[in-house]
């Protein structure tokens, strides 16, 4: 019983996951609908904004508040969460949505890299830095990226290692409820670049739909998953089993936004992705019986 419930477990953390990344860039895709009317920065706002809004009103989490510590975990998965999301949609307004996720997951995958030390994982990060070279605007071509974009999605890989981090221990100690209050924290951080930049046009009612479908398939949805899958997986098995968000992302670009990559681009992607498939099936053996 033990065994299969532990199988149940893990196909319920990974389900989750799947559900989560799909949600997430198809959320992501309608939000970079919005930026004519309100930019990158009032697209953030509504995402974190409304979301924080429908799951306080769903969870009530005051009502659980108690005395429970690990208040910096919290603050530091709710501002990490804040950041990320507002530096990956200011990346999103200059280069192709799939590929500002692969530059992005470079942040988890360092989170899966960092505490190994074996001669395969050289070869994965040979894989991520052949990738990067593919992916950054090194080369005079046309279809070189923008600086600024690849230095956003950078950030925002950063971000997304914090959040990972900081999102495990907020959702031991505060569970479901870890989501409501870090997104709350999340749009503080999002809300003042959002009004500062557009104004009284985030309260236009034509816009209110999209701004909604934003909020549920871009945080509200997928960051309830997500946590699901976080607090039943190791930090570094989680990173891993993300590989395929950078796929998703560029399916997401090309079918929902008519965005067109390079062969180039599609192998740099590929190579991300091979990366990071390759470090979660090395994290599935133990080095030793004592791990």
């Amino acid at each position: 019983m033990s065994s299969r419930s532990n199988v149940a477990q893990m196909a319920l953390a990974i389900g989750t996951l799947l559900i989560a990344m799909v949600s997430y860039q198809c959320g992501a895709s309608l939000a970079k609908h919005l930026f004519p009317q309100v930019g990158a920065q009032g697209a953030t706002a509504y995402r974190l904004g409304l979301s924080a809004l429908i799951l306080l009103l769903w969870r009530r989490p005051w009502r659980r508040w108690g005395s429970r510590r690990d208040r910096w975990a919290l603050w530091g998965y709710g501002l990490s969460m804040g950041v990320m999301n507002l530096v990956f949609y200011l990346s999103l307004r200059t280069i192709p949505l799939g590929i500002a996720v692969a530059l992005e997951f470079t942040g988890p995958l360092a989170l899966a890299m960092a505490t190994s030390r074996r001669w395969v994982d050289f070869v994965w990060i040979a894989l991520v830095v052949a990738g990067l070279l593919l992916l950054l605007p090194l080369r005079g071509e046309a279809h070189a990226l923008d600086p600024m974009g690849v230095a956003y999605a950078l950030a925002a890989g950063v971000g997304w290692a914090l959040y990972i981090v900081f999102g495990k221990k907020a959702g031991a100690t505060y569970g479901a409820d870890a989501v409501t209050l870090g997104t709350s924290i999340g749009a503080l951080v999002a809300i003042p670049f959002g009004v500062a930049h557009a104004g009284a046009t985030l309260l236009s009612p034509a816009l209110l739909p999209y701004a909604l479908g934003v909020a549920l398939l871009s945080s509200a949805l997928p960051y309830s998953l997500e946590m699901v899958s976080m607090t039943r997986l190791p930090a570094r098995t989680f990173s891993t089993l993300l590989s395929l968000e950078p796929a998703v992302a560029a399916l997401a670009g090309v079918t929902l936004l008519g965005e067109r990559l390079s062969p180039l681009q599609w192998l740099a992607i590929l190579a991300i992705i091979v990366a990071a498939a390759g470090t979660a099936l090395s994290v599935t053996r133990p080095a030793s019986p004592a791990n």
